[in-house]
């Protein structure tokens, strides 16, 4: 899409023209539908990583952490803090692809129309990120306070942005901000410019073009560039992952986040930034591959083209 010249807006594709605000709206859409319930899926995943990451001595394993939780809370405590995930990547996801389709539209067609394509790949990516994690670091201080504390901070969404605000105002539910930009952004520029990149390779290698494949065989190059993409993405942001929960679970009042990674490096040093990887990479992974693989569907659902391959 990006990589094709094409002079104003793209040409009609079933009732969406293409690189409209509509079509914008849509991806927007699509974002959302791939990324609120795929993350929300791996709550428990990401509910014992996270307190791994915090604590590595909490559970021996992550079945064994599983067996204990459900014990103790049932299917409630597996699914703990799944509110604030569902709603908070809900808003990052529309914000991640419906702001990188428009700002690789803009760079790679408007602005820069001889560019590198990955360097506008990640452009892009970046950018939408930058907007996206805005809207998501609230919801993410909320989540990981509840997932990394016991008891627990909170037990639901509206508790826990209560006491947040009621103690710290806003600018609480906005503290781990920059460590959340050194995450994701890295991340996102990852996942988006390592999925273009390999679905071109792909069509490359099967030697033809991605117009000759039908839709489900299209949407297939997706899942398996998602997926090569989330192992990337995984390993990249994982120090910026763990920093995150040990931010929002043990800054102290007053102290900048300066001194406070600091103080948390000095504490479990560059081996501690690892803590819980192996996880993490098969819950990116998986996730990753399945919300490209949703996000195409969506758009095929809509008659528009599939994302790469051009």
């Amino acid at each position: 899409m990006a990589a094709t010249k094409m002079q104003g807006r793209g040409p009609s594709t079933g009732n969406i023209e293409l690189f409209s605000p509509t079509y914008f709206a849509a991806c927007g859409l699509g974002g959302i539908i791939s990324c609120g319930p795929t993350h929300t899926s791996v709550t428990p995943l990401d509910l014992v990583k996270c307190r791994r990451q915090v604590d590595p001595n909490i559970y021996t394993s992550n079945l064994s952490a599983w067996r204990s939780i459900f014990a103790k809370e049932g299917l409630r405590g597996v699914f703990f803090g799944w509110a604030p995930t569902a709603v908070g990547y809900s808003f990052q996801g529309a914000g991640k692809y419906g702001f990188y389709e428009v700002f690789k539209y803009y760079y790679g067609e408007k602005l820069f129309p001889n560019a590198n394509k990955t360097v506008v790949y990640l452009g892009a990516s970046a950018s939408a990120e930058f907007l996206a994690d805005i809207a998501l670091c609230p919801f993410e201080a909320v989540k990981v306070r509840m997932q990394t504390t016991l008891p627990p901070y909170a037990n639901s969404l509206r508790e826990g942005w209560g006491k947040v605000t009621a103690k710290e105002g806003l600018g609480g539910l906005y503290k781990g901000l920059y460590p959340l930009w050194g995450r994701q952004i890295p991340y996102t520029m990852v996942k988006f410019a390592t999925f273009e990149t390999t679905v071109n390779q792909i069509y490359k290698t099967l030697g033809k073009p991605k117009e000759s494949y039908n839709a489900l065989q299209q949407t297939g190059v997706s899942f398996l560039g998602g997926y090569i993409a989330g192992i990337g993405c995984a390993v990249i942001s994982h120090p910026a992952d763990v920093m995150v929960s040990k931010l929002n679970a043990d800054r102290q009042p007053g102290e900048s986040g300066g001194k406070a990674m600091s103080r948390i490096y000095g504490n479990i040093g560059f081996k501690g930034l690892w803590n819980g990887l192996p996880v993490r990479i098969a819950m990116i992974g998986t996730l990753t591959a399945f919300q490209w693989l949703i996000y195409d569907s969506f758009k095929v659902s809509l008659g528009l083209p599939t994302t790469g391959g051009h």
